[in-house]
């Protein structure tokens, strides 16, 4: 089984105590998106979680405890994004330059094999044109050089809730030779600093792109089998978009909690709500937000023998 930490809100950032709490506990307990009555009661066992992936636009507040997961037997690696478009965009994002004091101090405690970084989402406005993500992406690529081997990235996608809280941004919805060439050229500089690219749920059927740019899978098995020493097979995560390359993981986080308020963000609705959750966090209680309620049904999330195939090499 591996533990998503989380596509929904930045676990390291934000609630680290109560994430380690519920690593003390050894279970968490997670609503369903879209029925909030049924529960679901997740095992963190690292008998059976076979890697805990964290999502993250700061993992600072949760450095000094990485040792108690090695200490338990736990395997984990980051996916670490990075865009630097300071607050217009990212309201409450640090600095980029601290950002990238902390990307490689993660880097050089876990390794750059276990620190992805994620240029995602590519968002194009009037201002923010094709030559400055190329200029911008370099200059990033540069200092994290040596610090990671992957980049993740992909076009913003503009979802109903990130148009509402885009208004007032001039949005440039980019058409395919613009998708096809910046990615071409984001490639070449990539390369060029020994970092390997790939796209996130982007179509790369494209002439041009054949063959030179893989398809990404954040939720890795492949990486998976290497940070834990055994191949690990899982099937493709059907609950995804279909041009994602991720397999099946269980997601711990919650919508409507995650205190950057980047405006281009799928994961919050707007401020407001978000503001109102965090009030309902307690770093104790079993569910990220809120406590139990009359007419909960828990039920423990079913761990199939099959979900996991290990190929024996140890």
């Amino acid at each position: 089984m591996i533990i998503s930490a989380s596509r929904r809100t930045d676990i390291p950032a934000f609630f680290a105590p109560w994430f380690f709490n519920r690593i003390d506990e050894g279970f968490v307990l997670v609503r369903n998106p879209m029925n909030p009555k049924m529960v679901s009661r997740i095992s963190l066992s690292p008998d059976i979680v076979d890697c805990i992936v964290f999502w993250t636009k700061n993992p600072r507040p949760i450095l000094d405890y990485l040792s108690r997961l090695d200490n338990f037997g736990y395997h984990y690696y980051f996916l670490f994004s990075l865009n630097g478009y300071g607050p217009l965009l990212e309201e409450k994002v640090p600095p980029v330059d601290l950002v990238i004091d902390t990307f490689c101090a993660l880097s050089g405690k876990i390794g750059k094999e276990r620190v992805i970084w994620r240029y995602d989402p590519i968002v194009l406005t009037d201002e923010m044109d094709a030559i400055y993500h190329l200029r911008h992406f370099r200059t990033l690529a540069e200092q994290l050089s040596g610090a990671t081997e992957t980049c993740i990235f992909s076009f913003l996608d503009l979802y109903q809730k990130c148009r509402r809280n885009l208004s007032g941004i001039d949005i440039v919805n980019p058409d395919l030779d613009l998708i096809r060439d910046l990615s071409l050229q984001l490639n070449d500089i990539a390369s060029g600093y020994g970092i390997n690219l790939s796209a996130c749920a982007e179509d790369l059927t494209r002439p041009g792109l054949e063959g030179r740019i893989r398809p990404a899978q954040c939720i890795d098995d492949r990486l998976v089998g290497r940070i834990s020493g055994r191949e690990v097979s899982l099937p493709k995560d059907k609950n995804q978009r279909a041009l994602c390359g991720c397999v099946e993981s269980i997601d711990i986080g919650a919508y409507n909690t995650c205190g950057h308020l980047c405006k281009y963000c799928y994961a919050n609705s707007n401020p407001v709500t978000v503001k109102n959750n965090v009030k309902r966090h307690f770093s104790c209680a079993p569910f990220l937000v809120g406590q139990s309620e009359e007419g909960d049904v828990v039920r423990d999330r079913s761990l199939c023998s099959g979900q996991v195939k290990f190929l024996a090499n140890n």
